[in-house]
């Protein structure tokens, strides 16, 4: 079964980038950042990017206040509002800000008013990556058939996944639904920048995702090899072009 397990970001100065991360309380054991150039050659591409990258990471807190928390410390280690923090539709408090490495990451809490001391710093609750996609219904098959469970079904305006303890879940819009709820223009070119992956239980198990993710309409970019450190890993992309690196370790 399929699990987002990391989300890899290329960015252009490594070390400034895990400081940034680190100032802002993102969990290192989901989010990891490597440089641009690495892991466009990963992903097989070119590490040239423009505009928007059809992805929204996300990070949900408990309350108003520490969303204001980290947008607060997010400023100061250098990021750019996008959208401040405010009440948004359906019971929710929200902002958007943009990493200096061109990340964008929205923070939200499921409610629009605090029910108690703010923790500092505050923990996330979920950690999601958004992906802007051509029709989210039918990316939703694709993964489905890679063994993830739907979990909020709005047909082509949203869908996620139920994400598996320890995982970050997984969300689907439409490329101009999501850049719009951030605030941005949906044009964009190039490496999306980042790399998603799941961990596999055998290497038997890294070629048969590979080859589920084939059949249900996605692309093999590195067949699954032997790593340097003695695991196993391989990688494809799905109907969309987000890549996804399957790694036994």
């Amino acid at each position: 079964m399929l699990s987002l397990d990391t989300i890899r970001l290329g960015v252009p100065e490594v070390a400034d980038a895990q400081r940034f991360y680190a100032d802002t309380f993102v969990p290192a054991d989901v989010v990891a950042v490597h440089g641009a150039e690495e892991l466009a050659a990963d992903a097989a591409t070119k590490p040239a990017t423009s505009g928007f990258r059809g992805y929204v990471m996300s990070y949900v807190v408990s309350q108003p206040s520490e969303v204001r928390f980290v947008l607060d410390a997010a400023v100061r280690a250098g990021a750019t509002v996008l959208k401040p923090a405010k009440k948004s539709l359906f019971g929710a408090f929200s902002a958007v800000y943009q990493a200096p490495d061109g990340a964008i990451w929205k923070l939200s809490a499921p409610t629009k008013k605090d029910t108690g001391p703010a923790a500092e710093p505050p923990a996330p609750t979920e950690t999601a990556a958004l992906l802007g996609v051509a029709e989210p219904k039918a990316t939703k098959e694709f993964y489905t058939a890679l063994g993830m469970t739907a979990d909020r079904d709005y047909g082509n305006k949203y869908i996620d996944f139920r994400p598996t303890p320890g995982t970050a879940r997984l969300a689907l819009m439409t490329r101009p639904v999501l850049a719009k709820d951030v605030g941005v223009a949906a044009d964009g070119s190039g490496f999306s920048s980042v790399v998603l992956g799941a961990r596999a239980e055998s290497p038997e198990s890294v070629e048969a995702i590979l080859a589920a993710a084939a059949s249900a309409g996605g692309r093999v970019v590195n067949p699954a090899v032997e790593t340097e450190q003695g695991g196993y890993a391989g990688s494809f992309a799905d109907p969309d072009g987000f890549v996804w690196q399957i790694a036994y370790e």
